[in-house]
């Protein structure tokens, strides 16, 4: 089945960088005969709302929060995982010995000499299906581990090739001490572990615009009335075209900290053009501010699941999901922002499992009845010892935000973002204690000087006179980035 748009659906053209030049009906122009015809129209003063709710910000105010930052850029620190396990080869070297060389950490991290393996160390080796329990006997200074098995067969069921490796704990003899183990190399000696420092970072951008009338303009009263989501009404024009330029500035201030990415170090983007920092040369290289999405697939998961096949696959596409938060820090409640597609064929795959009867169904209200208002959808369920809460994410489904862009991108398309309701504990240098924030959260630039949160100030000669300008300007400007901490708790969905 295929929807086919009217030729002429959108009547109303989007905002140009001029906005007067066509906002008046000419009466006297000869296509309608002007003054000349006999009958007078019938005028429908009130503008026609035909879009509902044109904005689509709201989705960081419900998952994050708003804090005040003073430098150029943020950095926090993320735990490590505390288990050691790691991906490498195995050389099965006969059935009384063999080797474990270690290529990265559990979660693809690159590692030669500097893993977590020490003698006396008892781990698990597994490799299809296989698992065999071995002694680690010898890590000479480099990434292969010999390992002896506890089982005299067991290291023949393996092949040589890629498996993993996890340390269980440690076994010693009677009076061994950790200077006892004998060998040739240093590194024989156990030794103690130390975590992982790990950082991240990310910069704030600086968002601008501004709306501007002539004072002749700003005196012009038309026969529209207008209304709009900043409240604004009335019968002058440019109370509607400044309400929107403010809206429309409102929702990049979500946008872009969805959207935006680092610049790459190869990106023609540069300091030549002076497109972003000017003249003057800051010395910070690079520009832009790692969004949502980039944040999520740099160091998140993404998965191109339940896309409404049916809802057996879908149930067991959302199972692997499930899997998923597992092996990563299995936060019970979460919040889903989808599109409608995928909501709906959430809500199909839930109403699989939750229908009686032949022909009967129980969508949402689990006694509907013939007398009732049917419920076709879930707003929120449990799946194993998880919680969701599922909402329609405007954003995605917007033919001018990107539901048109998702129309064009195939499968590169964004269905969705599952992210975590928690909160994680950080260190506040400033406060000199451990707080408590959400994992999503926006900084932007204050002090007790300037606070660049929102900004909005108006200049020229129309009202309060600041300048000789025969205009009114209205500027807004915010400077601000987005924090996404525990980003490998959060799902894009594609």
């Amino acid at each position: 089945m295929a929807i086919t748009a009217g030729g002429n659906l959108n009547s109303v053209a989007a905002s140009v960088q001029q906005t007067l030049a066509t906002n008046y009906i000419d009466f006297t122009a000869q296509a309608t005969a002007g003054w000349a015809q006999q009958y007078l129209p019938d005028l429908m003063e009130k503008e026609a709302e035909v879009f509902g709710q044109r904005t689509i910000s709201g989705f960081l105010a419900q998952v994050g929060a708003e804090e005040a930052m003073t430098a150029d850029q943020v950095v926090w620190s993320e735990q490590s995982r505390l288990h050691l396990s790691y991906i490498g080869t195995v050389d099965a070297d006969g059935d009384v010995n063999g080797t474990f060389t270690v290529t990265t950490d559990i979660d693809g991290n690159a590692l030669t000499t500097n893993h977590g393996i020490r003698v006396n160390d008892i781990v698990l080796i597994a490799q299809a299906g296989v698992v065999v329990k071995a002694l680690c006997v010898e890590t000479p200074n480099s990434a292969v581990v010999s390992v002896e098995p506890y089982a005299t067969t067991a290291l023949s069921t393996l092949s040589d090739g890629a498996a993993t490796l996890l340390v269980i704990g440690s076994e010693y003899g009677k009076g061994q001490s950790y200077s006892d183990v004998t060998g040739t190399f240093n590194s024989e000696r156990r030794t103690a572990l130390t975590p992982q420092f790990k950082s991240f970072t990310n910069k704030p951008i600086i968002m601008k615009d501004y709306y501007e009338i002539s004072g002749s303009d700003a005196s012009q009263v038309g026969w529209v009335e207008i209304s709009g989501e900043e409240g604004q009404n009335g019968y002058l024009w440019y109370l509607k075209a400044e309400g929107d330029t403010r809206a429309r500035f409102t929702d990049y201030l979500e946008m872009a900290m969805l959207e935006s990415e680092l610049t790459a170090a190869a990106s023609a983007i540069g300091f030549a053009d002076k497109q972003i920092r000017g003249a003057a040369d800051s010395g910070l290289e690079g520009s832009g501010t790692e969004g949502l999405f980039a944040a999520i697939e740099s160091r998140g998961n993404v998965t191109s699941g339940i896309t409404g096949v049916n809802a057996a696959t879908d149930l067991a596409e959302f199972d692997a999901i499930l899997a998923e938060f597992d092996k990563q820090g299995a936060i019970e409640e979460n919040m889903m922002f989808v599109n409608r597609a995928t909501s709906l064929a959430m809500d199909d795959m839930l109403a699989s499992m939750n229908s009686y009867g032949a022909g009967g169904t129980s969508y949402g209200v689990f006694n509907n009845s013939e007398d009732m208002a049917l419920n076709l959808g879930f707003s929120g369920f449990r799946r194993g010892s998880y919680d969701f809460y599922k909402s329609d994410m405007r954003y995605l489904n917007d033919k001018a935000t990107r539901g048109g862009i998702n129309d064009r991108a195939g499968s590169a398309a964004i269905r969705g973002v599952i992210i975590p309701a928690g909160v994680s504990s950080v260190y506040d240098q400033a406060l000199g204690k451990n707080l408590k924030r959400p994992f999503l959260h926006v900084r932007y630039r204050a002090s007790q000087t300037d606070d660049r949160r929102m900004k909005s100030w108006v200049t020229g000669s129309v009202g309060a006179t600041t300048s000789a300008l025969d205009a009114m300007q209205i500027h807004m400007l915010t400077e601000r980035c987005l924090i996404t901490q525990g980003a490998n708790n959060f799902m894009l969905m594609k």
